[in-house]
C-alpha cells in the first residue's frame, strides 16, 4: 500500500514537471518565432546580378532590421568579384543572433552583354532586274569579346528582305537586314545613228541608218524594235521615221528621227573674186576671236566659224548673232579619239553640234574635218578611214568643205624663226587669192596674230574687187577630194 503511494505521487510529480516543461518550451518556441518573424533580412538589388566584363561591380549592399532597428552595417560581406574577367562570383551576407544565424548569397555573372556589330556593304535597298539573281556585295562581323565573327553570319532569305543573323559566344544576337526588290521600272534606250535630223538629197537612195535598242536588264533588245514611216526621196518633204520597242518588263520607248529630202543647189566654181574668210579651233577666250570679231563688224564683212567644244560660249553667240555662220569642226581637236572609228568621228561630230544648237538654237550641217579631209594622220589610228568618213558625212546630210587659200598661221607662220608672224599671215592669204575662182581661206581664229593681220588682209581684198560671203550647204564646197 505505501509503495503505491509513492509510485502514485512520483507519476503526480512527473507529470507536473512535464506540464511545466512543456509550458517553458512553448514559451521559449513561440519567443524564437517572435524574433523571426521580427527580423527582416533581404538583398538590394537582385540575387543574381549579371554585369559586363567591361564595367566595374559594385556592391549594393542588404538591409537587417531586427525589431525595427537596422543592423544592415554589421552585416559581413565574403567574396569578391574580379572585374574583367568573365565568370560566376558568389558574395555571401552573415549575421549572427544567438541562435539564428543568418545568411544570404548573391550571384554575381560578369559576362558579355554587348551584341555584336554586322557592317553590311552596298546599299540597304535595292532594285535589281527581275531575271536576276542578287549578287551579295559583302558584310562583316565583329564583336569585341569574341573578335571576327565574319564567318558565323547566317544568311535568311524571306521575300523581298535578306536577313544577316549572328550569335556570340555568350548569346547575344543581331538581326541586319537588307531589302532587294526585283522589279524593272526604267524603259529602254533607242540610240539613233546619225543623229535625229538627217539630209537627204532629193532623187538619191535612202537606207536606213541603223539604230541601237539597250535596256538595263534585257541587254541589247536591237532586234525587238519596230520602225515605222517611209521616206520618198523624189518629193522635196520632211519625214518622220518612228522607232519602237518594249522589254521584256513592258517598258516601252519611242524615239523619231527627222528626215528632210532636200535639193542641194551649188554656186558656181568659177564665181570670181568671192572670198570665204574661215576660222579654225576656236573660239578663244585669250582676245584673238574677240578682236576678230570687232575687226569684221568695223569692215561688215560676214565669216565662217569652224567651232570647238573649247572656249566660251558667249563668243559663239555673239558671232551667230552678228551674222556670222558657226559650222562644225570637233568637239575634242584629238586625233586619236576623233579617227579612232566611224562611230568615234560622228560621236564627236554630233557632240559639237549639240553645242551650237543649244548655244544658237539651230542646227548646223556646214563641216570641215580636222585636218582636212586628205589628212594621213587619221591612217595613225585606223587605216583607210577617210574615204569611209568622206562618204558618210555626205550621206548623212552634212556638206563639208576644205581650202584653196591657206594662211599657215598654224604651221609656217607659227615657228618660231617668223620674226613678223603677222606679215606672214598677211603675204600667205593676199598671195593666195584669185579672181578667177571661189577663194576659201584657211586662218585660225586662237591666234593673236592672225587677229592682228585681218583688218589689212581685207582692207587689200577690198582695194582689188573682191566680195565676201559665208559658207552653207548650199555652197558649191571647195575639197582636195
Amino acid at each position: 500500500m505505501k509503495n503505491q503511494e509513492i509510485q502514485v505521487k512520483y507519476h503526480l510529480k512527473h507529470k507536473k514537471g512535464l506540464l511545466i516543461g512543456g509550458i517553458l518550451f512553448s514559451f521559449f518556441f513561440m519567443g524564437l518565432l517572435l524574433i523571426k518573424f521580427s527580423i527582416s533580412f533581404h538583398l538590394n538589388g537582385d540575387m543574381i546580378t549579371n554585369i559586363s566584363y567591361k564595367d566595374f561591380y559594385q556592391e549594393q549592399g542588404v538591409i537587417l532590421k531586427i525589431f525595427g532597428k537596422d543592423f544592415s552595417q554589421q552585416v559581413k560581406i565574403r567574396g569578391e568579384v574580379e572585374n574583367g574577367k568573365i565568370g560566376e562570383y558568389p558574395i555571401v551576407y552573415s549575421y549572427s543572433l544567438a541562435f539564428f544565424p543568418m545568411k544570404i548569397t548573391r550571384t554575381v555573372k560578369v559576362t558579355d552583354l554587348d551584341a555584336p556589330i554586322i557592317e553590311l556593304k552596298g546599299e540597304l535597298k535595292q532594285t535589281i532586274c527581275p531575271n536576276a539573281v542578287y549578287e551579295e556585295e559583302g558584310y562583316t562581323a565583329y564583336d569585341e569579346y569574341d573578335g571576327d565573327l565574319t564567318d558565323k553570319v547566317e544568311i535568311i532569305e524571306e521575300g523581298n528582305t535578306i536577313k544577316y543573323k549572328v550569335t556570340d559566344s555568350f548569346f547575344n544576337t543581331t538581326i541586319k537586314e537588307r531589302e532587294v526588290r526585283k522589279e524593272d521600272k526604267l524603259s529602254p534606250t533607242i540610240t539613233l545613228v546619225g543623229g535625229s535630223t538627217i539630209y537627204v538629197k532629193k532623187d538619191s537612195d535612202y537606207k536606213e541608218y541603223g539604230y541601237q535598242a539597250m535596256d538595263g536588264c534585257d541587254g541589247d533588245i536591237t532586234d525587238k524594235v519596230e520602225v515605222e514611216g517611209e521616206v520618198d526621196t523624189s518629193k522635196l518633204q520632211t519625214y518622220k521615221v518612228i522607232y519602237r520597242v518594249v522589254d521584256s518588263s513592258g517598258n516601252k520607248q519611242e524615239v523619231e528621227r527627222t528626215v528632210i529630202v532636200n535639193e542641194v543647189k551649188t554656186s558656181s566654181p568659177t564665181t570670181p573674186g568671192v572670198i570665204y574668210l574661215t576660222f579654225d579651233d576656236g573660239p578663244s577666250g585669250t582676245g584673238s576671236t574677240a578682236k576678230i570679231l570687232d575687226v569684221l563688224k568695223k569692215q561688215q564683212v560676214r565669216a565662217t566659224f569652224f567651232v570647238t567644244g573649247s572656249g566660251p560660249d558667249s563668243l559663239i553667240k555673239r558671232a551667230h548673232e552678228e551674222g556670222h555662220v558657226v559650222a562644225l569642226h570637233t568637239y575634242t581637236h584629238n586625233y586619236g579619239q576623233v579617227y579612232s572609228s566611224v562611230d568615234a568621228f560622228f560621236a564627236d561630230l554630233e557632240r559639237i553640234g549639240e553645242r551650237v544648237k543649244n548655244i544658237t538654237g539651230q542646227e548646223t550641217f556646214v563641216t570641215r574635218f580636222p585636218g582636212g579631209s586628205n589628212n594621213t594622220i587619221s591612217s595613225k589610228y585606223s587605216k583607210g578611214l577617210m574615204p569611209t568618213l568622206r562618204e558618210q558625212v555626205i550621206t548623212r546630210g552634212y556638206s563639208y568643205f576644205d581650202w584653196n587659200v591657206d594662211a599657215s598661221d598654224a604651221y609656217q607662220c607659227a615657228k618660231a624663226s617668223v620674226t613678223d608672224k603677222k606679215l606672214c599671215v598677211y603675204k600667205n592669204v593676199t598671195g593666195g587669192l584669185s579672181k578667177t575662182r571661189s577663194n576659201v581661206v584657211l586662218m585660225h581664229d586662237i591666234k593673236s596674230y592672225t587677229a592682228d593681220a585681218l583688218n589689212d588682209i581685207i582692207e587689200y581684198a577690198k582695194n582689188a574687187g573682191y566680195t565676201f560671203d559665208v559658207l552653207t550647204t548650199t555652197t558649191n564646197p571647195v575639197r582636195f577630194r
